[in-house]
């Protein structure tokens, strides 16, 4: 089955019109590394490291620095394919590489958060907001592994990052960390499980699409 086309445009947390701008600097960023001699590998394990850092910084009550691990991390995962592309070592084995350490990192984050909260009811909010995650992840990948491209819904990754990381730097600066943060998860746990939804309804329309479309063409 060919890839489809997800349907309509549905709304994002993170304006559309930034995607340009975020690309740009990326692009830019990454020739940077390449100059520097770095493998797209090298800022995938980087990546990884940086997130299993802020989740021990979260188990060990440091928001602050916790957020600037997040940054870092956050910038290496949107840096380690564009580099790949730039030095032209993309690969089947970096995708599911750059994927499956992604997952890890996030999970060290969100281990952290429940580590900090493991005695409060705000734990199984931590709990609802990693099954959230996972499952948005789950439904792309599911969705591309029967041809159709799945890639919207009103809360990804990076809004996932972004608000973790500024509530984290918030309670970094400011005594508000745990409602700030619990309002985030709060969020997470809701947001992108309706975002795992969304992702089953775009494949269902794009399926049903492709249906007429070749009902059309045998008419």
């Amino acid at each position: 089955m060919s890839a489809q086309k997800e349907g309509p445009k549905n709304f994002q947390f993170l304006p559309r019109r930034w995607d340009g701008g975020v690309s740009r600097f990326a692009g830019g960023a990454a020739r940077v590394f390449v100059r520097l001699g770095f493998r797209a590998d090298v800022l995938t394990v980087l990546s990884l490291a940086a997130g299993a850092a802020a989740g021990a910084l979260f188990g060990l009550d440091r928001p602050f620095l916790a957020s600037a691990a997040i940054l870092v991390c956050g910038i290496f995962d949107g840096l380690d394919g564009k580099v790949a592309a730039l030095r032209g070592t993309t690969s089947a084995f970096g995708a599911i590489l750059d994927s499956t350490l992604d997952r890890y990192a996030e999970v060290f984050i969100f281990i952290g958060l429940a580590v900090h909260f493991r005695r409060s009811w705000a734990l199984w909010l931590t709990l609802a907001a990693l099954v959230g995650a996972f499952m948005v992840s789950y439904t792309r990948a599911r969705a591309e592994g029967l041809g159709f491209e799945c890639r919207r819904g009103l809360l990804q990754r990076p809004e996932r990052f972004l608000l973790v990381g500024l509530s984290a730097l918030a309670g970094g600066v400011f005594p508000v960390f745990d409602p700030v943060m619990i309002g985030a998860l709060g969020t997470i746990a809701v947001f992108s499980n309706i975002t795992a939804v969304q992702r089953a309804v775009l494949v269902r329309k794009a399926e049903r699409a492709a249906r007429d479309r070749e009902g059309r063409d045998h008419g």
